[in-house]
């Protein structure tokens, strides 16, 4: 029993020195990049969002480094970094939340939901936006489902472990701006999409890859990402926020995203069923060592 519950024990314990050694690394990162730190609704440029979220994800994975080193006692590269066959998840992981995105623009697009004003392309914009992106992809994955979802996996029902941290990964975003009932909901079904995955992989490679397809296309589709406004190549006005087309707080406010993630969810569990199937009768066929 003490074993299973080392797990959620480690989670909690975990919590502390993450939010003040993070904390840390983030009020550093704002200092550099000239933030007022006494003024919390300072307007942040998108290089100090991308400056601040480096040292963001130097603090994470410092705390993540040293509780595998000196509390779970494995390798940092255990918490699902492996590299090896993973590139088609990879592909996977980007081509599900562009499908996403990109379908629901169009058809919010075509029911009049959104309104196209123009196409604005700035490099320098781009590619800040993608190293964001990318920093908030790996800090969030490598947190909640290689730490997190692992350690209340080695305590709970694999299912029971997804669906708490989730509910955890919600929580995290509920001083988002513009954050209502539904897209609480929706951040809900992101943490069970982005952690199915790792329940039966235990690697995070899919889940970054679509957790960065979701907040990269969303962005440049015109969308807020999380309630939070920053630059986009597409330009569009809403004649009416609502619950379709999500208002303020961008596409996963509306019910269109909860449809859109809970068929993901499913075909997600059927192919990593399936692929789980596939494996346990290769390996009943192969003939036993002598």
């Amino acid at each position: 029993m003490e074993n299973r519950n080392r797990g959620w024990k480690k989670v909690l314990l975990f919590v502390l020195p993450y939010a003040f050694i993070a904390g840390i690394f983030q009020l550093i990162g704002m200092i550099i990049a000239g933030v007022d730190t006494q003024d919390m609704y300072y307007p942040y440029s998108s290089g100090q969002k991308l400056l601040v979220g480096a040292f963001d994800c130097m603090g994470t994975f410092l705390v993540l480094w040293i509780f595998m080193r000196f509390v779970d006692k494995e390798k940092f590269i255990h918490l699902g970094f492996s590299v090896k066959n993973r590139f088609r998840e990879v592909i996977l992981g980007i081509g599900i939340g562009a499908l996403i995105l990109g379908g629901g623009f169009l058809v919010l697009l075509a029911q009049n939901e959104i309104r196209w004003e123009r196409i604005l392309f700035d490099s320098h914009e781009l590619l800040i936006s993608l190293g964001l992106y990318l920093i908030v992809a790996l800090v969030e994955e490598t947190l909640f489902r290689g730490y997190v979802l692992r350690n209340l996996m080695g305590s709970f029902n694999k299912y029971l472990a997804l669906v708490v941290s989730s509910i955890l990964f919600a929580a995290m975003h509920g001083f988002n701006p513009n954050l209502n009932l539904w897209g609480l909901l929706n951040l809900f079904l992101a943490g069970l999409l982005l952690g199915m995955p790792y329940i039966y992989s235990k690697n995070l490679w899919f889940p970054i890859a679509m957790h960065f397809s979701w907040n990269f296309f969303q962005t440049h589709l015109g969308f807020n990402v999380s309630g939070q406004d920053s630059y986009s190549i597409v330009e569009f006005s809403i004649p009416e926020g609502n619950l379709f087309n999500g208002g303020a707080f961008g596409f996963e406010g509306s019910i269109l995203a909860v449809v859109a993630q809970i068929v993901a969810v499913l075909l997600v569990w059927q192919y990593y069923c399936k692929r789980e199937r596939s494996r346990t009768m290769l390996s009943e066929s192969l003939p036993a060592n002598p």
